[in-house]
């Protein structure tokens, strides 16, 4: 008696070897399961495509300005800014937290959708300097001199302005360290001015010193003078006091002696003894003799008329020239025309020594146009565009992972369906 019943094949035998056409053979045996797991896996990611936020990117390069633009500046010796290091710096100041701050709080009306509520200023600030901007530098290992640039990207939701953003942050930056180089040089230049302004006034002070010592100097020598001139005119008037003293003591002596001999006129030895002699007194002789005679061989009368106009006498002043001499040279002192003329010196500036590089470099830096509102430091090579296409979803990406992996759960799920299935 046999029986009707017939056990199923099984998809698969289970031995100690595989047989892989058994297993393809029954993975297409659940291919509807595939399908139904490639459909979940599309499904998954456009669910995935339409709940993530489409986010857009746009980016600005900038490159070193024209030597032309800063020769301007460089040119004014106290400051120097070459086109690399200017890029440098608007690189910094766009990579300063501090900056990127002052923007967002100065147009919070184009970050409105960063705004969240509950939150902060900084902390909705901060969110979109975290995640939204990035700067891009050049390979160091690459010649500078043919990639020196900026790169600055902005990452941004849909609805937000992100080209006024990115060029507006750009122009903001440029500004602020157009505004700190002004603003540094115009500090430098006043501590330039303020230092030879400086040393102006030393060399005043020190003209005003020297001024006052050749003064003071010029005095002590006229005061020295005169009071040696006075020295000497009282000696002198001394000296010729002391002489005219002896001088009329002389007289009186020679008198004394002539009322002796009774000598009344000028006479000379020859004539007294020829006179006694003969007793004429109306002949005239005259006498050449290399010895001087004694005064009072002058007579008493005009001994005696010396004498008297010796003793009237109240100045000796007129007897030497020496006194008319002082006396000029005291008269002269009386004024120094030196000092008279360092003191109507209207103008000293002009007798300053060695200020004329001082004053030529303060002309120079009054001079300097410190206005550098047009100063360009930085080339915008590109500026920031709208975009064509957002970089975030990436719509096929998504799609074929949602493809590959619902496939790839489908296999799993059919060969854990053949491996696992009772016999």
């Amino acid at each position: 008696m046999s029986s009707s019943f017939r056990a199923p094949p099984l998809p698969v035998q289970m031995s100690d070897e595989v047989d892989l056409a058994a297993i393809v053979k029954a993975i297409w045996h659940q291919k509807r399961l595939l399908t139904t797991s490639v459909i979940v896996g599309l499904l998954c990611a456009g669910v995935g495509i339409f709940l993530s936020t489409t986010e857009y990117q746009v980016s600005s390069i900038l490159r070193p300005a024209a030597l032309n633009e800063l020769d301007a500046l460089n040119r004014s010796e106290i400051y120097s800014l070459p086109p690399a290091e200017a890029l440098t710096r608007i690189g910094a100041s766009l990579e300063s937290y501090e900056t990127r701050l002052e923007f967002f709080r100065s147009n919070q009306k184009l970050f409105e959708a960063f705004v969240r509520p509950g939150q902060t200023l900084e902390q909705s600030f901060e969110a979109f300097n975290h995640n939204s901007v990035n700067i891009i530098l050049p390979d160091p290992n690459i010649s500078e001199s043919l990639t020196t640039y900026i790169k600055i990207q902005l990452n941004y939701p849909q609805g937000v302005d992100g080209v006024s953003i990115l060029n507006g942050f750009v122009d903001y930056a440029v500004l602020k360290e157009r505004a700190q180089i002004s603003s540094d040089l115009t500090v430098i230049v006043n501590n330039r001015l303020n230092e030879l302004k400086g040393k102006l006034m030393a060399a005043r002070a020190a003209y005003d010193t020297e001024k006052e010592a050749k003064i003071v100097s010029l005095l002590e020598a006229d005061s020295l003078a005169r009071a040696k001139l006075e020295d000497e005119l009282s000696a002198l008037r001394a000296q010729l006091k002391t002489e005219r003293g002896n001088r009329v003591s002389q007289l009186s002596e020679a008198i004394s002696i002539a009322q002796k001999l009774g000598i009344r006129k000028p006479s000379t030895p020859s004539s007294i003894s020829e006179s006694e002699r003969t007793g004429a007194n109306n002949i005239m002789r005259t006498e050449v003799n290399n010895q001087q005679n004694p005064m009072y061989f002058l007579g008493v009368e005009a001994l005696e008329a010396e004498r008297n106009a010796l003793l009237q006498r109240k100045s000796d002043d007129f007897s030497t020239n020496r006194i008319a001499q002082i006396a000029k040279e005291l008269a002269m002192l009386k004024s120094n025309r030196e000092i008279e003329v360092l003191n109507r010196r209207k103008n000293e500036d002009l007798f300053l020594s060695g200020v004329q590089p001082l004053r030529t470099e303060i002309t120079r830096l009054k001079n300097l146009n410190l206005d550098m509102s047009g100063l360009k430091l930085a080339t915008v090579d590109k500026q920031a565009l709208e975009p064509l296409n957002p970089i975030k979803p990436q719509k096929a990406l998504i799609i074929v992972l949602g493809v590959v992996l619902g496939l790839l759960a489908g296999l799993f799920i059919a060969l854990a369906r053949i491996f696992f299935k009772p016999r």
